[in-house]
């Protein structure tokens, strides 16, 4: 059976370093798609749906943050933003936009490999977390072949990594997850005690079902311990 090759979008306006992204993605055995700018990134999104997207947030045209939204409004794509911005709390906001993750420049060229393996792998192992094509949790059901997450039976738009800790959530709905489980599971790196990360997102995921049902309570904090599915 022939394997569908892995296309990168590559967005960034600057030549030099948009030549040198896409020949780490190349030199990763994936196949990268330079664009320049926002609007040209745009059409790249209506036109086809991406393994992974490289994002600059200072473009012209449209700016990073607006086409991260047209990414979460339409495709569960992981969004790996590449800025000079080096700001934490310019990062969280990112973060808490639905990127995830966030590289500064200049960067090193393994570590953007690395983590560009990680973020595919993680995606693909993720998407289906046990081996059934739905999970169901009171009115949330996701279907995990179209890693589509329907609330009160309307679709719920997710970011790749809340639809992974959703998804690891409900697959184990009676353990409690600690930051570490969780960022261990779906980062599939060592955890290092950087809250940030994992608090962002579990934030951003409740924040999205609370709006779906704002009548029901899906996640539950255990004070120094972790979070797990309300009973």
């Amino acid at each position: 059976m022939e394997t569908k090759p892995i296309k990168i979008l590559v967005i960034e306006d600057d030549d030099d370093i948009n030549e040198l992204l896409c020949k780490i993605v190349l030199n990763s055995g994936y196949i990268p798609q330079p664009c320049f700018s926002g609007t040209e990134a745009k059409l790249y999104l209506e036109k086809e749906e991406w393994d992974l997207i490289l994002l600059d947030l200072m473009l012209p045209g449209l700016t990073g943050e607006e086409l991260l939204r047209e990414v979460n409004e339409k495709s569960n794509s992981p969004v790996i933003i590449i800025s000079a911005l080096e700001e934490q709390q310019k990062k969280i906001e990112i973060l808490r936009a639905g990127a995830d993750d966030y590289i500064t420049k200049p960067f090193d060229l393994e570590e953007v490999s690395a983590r560009i393996d990680s973020h595919l792998r993680r995606y693909k192992r993720l998407a289906t977390p046990k081996q059934t094509s739905e999970l169901k949790y009171k009115d949330i059901s996701i279907n995990t072949e179209s890693k589509e997450v329907t609330v009160n039976g309307r679709v719920l738009s997710l970011t790749a990594r809340e639809y992974a800790i959703l998804a690891l959530l409900i697959s184990s709905p009676q353990k409690i997850f600690t930051r570490t489980n969780l960022f261990e599971s779906i980062w599939s790196e060592d955890y290092l005690g950087d809250e940030n990360t994992v608090n962002v997102h579990m934030s951003n995921l409740r924040s999205k079902l609370s709006r779906a049902n704002p009548d029901k309570e899906y996640i539950q904090t255990i004070w120094g311990m972790g979070y797990r599915l309300k009973n």
